[in-house]
């Protein structure tokens, strides 16, 4: 086997471990109440595009199943970054869709909420809400990319595969950056346990000493020393 073949494998090899790591996409449905609010928490690189579909159904008593929920139905969508500053914080239909670029890499919270109190059809009952979140370079639509920058089929997975491969340099980094953090604080709790262990010691000796001065002056007031 020639080295450009096994160059040639090698690469074909690397897209599918890539396309298997990075085809994952975070989708659910989940129920709320007419003043509840779902929050959800989405650990982040930074400086990573994240795009969020959702759509909602309301629950229909006569017949018994979830039907799309009428127009006049509104959701509010809340995001905020590690450090609890709002980055996104915006009203939106029945159907939807909220794009936020993160900047702090960590744990970012999404919290969705009805604007039921509007209207009365929602009163009392549940609201199903479709949630699909793409992180990286799965909010990118490839289709339009090409369309726009006219790219042949070729060129196309080029740039996916780039894009692909400065997402894992993304996500490396954020967990050097845990690794640092977790280091940090078990460096900081070793600490305090060292300091808080000679704080007991100097205690327990000044507690020995004074016992040992007391009993000293009782025996000396009674005579016996």
């Amino acid at each position: 086997m020639s080295h450009r073949v096994r160059m040639q494998l090698s690469i074909v090899f690397s897209v599918f471990l890539l396309n298997i790591f990075y085809n994952s996409v975070s989708s659910l449905y989940f129920h709320i109440g007419e003043t509840e609010k779902k929050c959800f928490i989405e650990e982040i690189p930074d400086e990573t595009m994240i795009i969020g579909n959702y759509r909602t159904q309301l629950y229909d008593k006569q017949k018994e199943e979830y039907l799309p929920a009428t127009q006049g139905l509104g959701m509010f969508v809340e995001v905020k970054d590690p450090d609890d500053k709002v980055i996104l914080s915006r009203q939106y239909g029945s159907e939807g869709r909220f794009t936020f670029t993160s900047h702090t890499p960590g744990e970012h919270q999404i919290c969705l909420h009805s604007n039921s109190s509007k209207f009365s059809l929602f009163a009392g009952g549940m609201l199903r809400v479709h949630l699909d979140i793409q992180v990286g370079e799965h909010a990118n639509n490839y289709a339009e990319i090409a369309a726009k920058d006219k790219l042949t089929e070729l060129q196309l997975r080029v740039r996916q595969l780039v894009e692909q491969v400065d997402q894992i340099q993304k996500e490396q980094n954020y967990q050097r950056y845990r690794e640092e953090r977790f280091r940090q604080t078990s460096e900081s709790t070793n600490q305090r346990v060292l300091w808080w262990s000679i704080v007991q010691t100097l205690i327990l000796v000044a507690i020995g000493i004074w016992q040992m001065r007391h009993l000293k002056s009782f025996f000396e007031a009674k005579k016996l020393v």
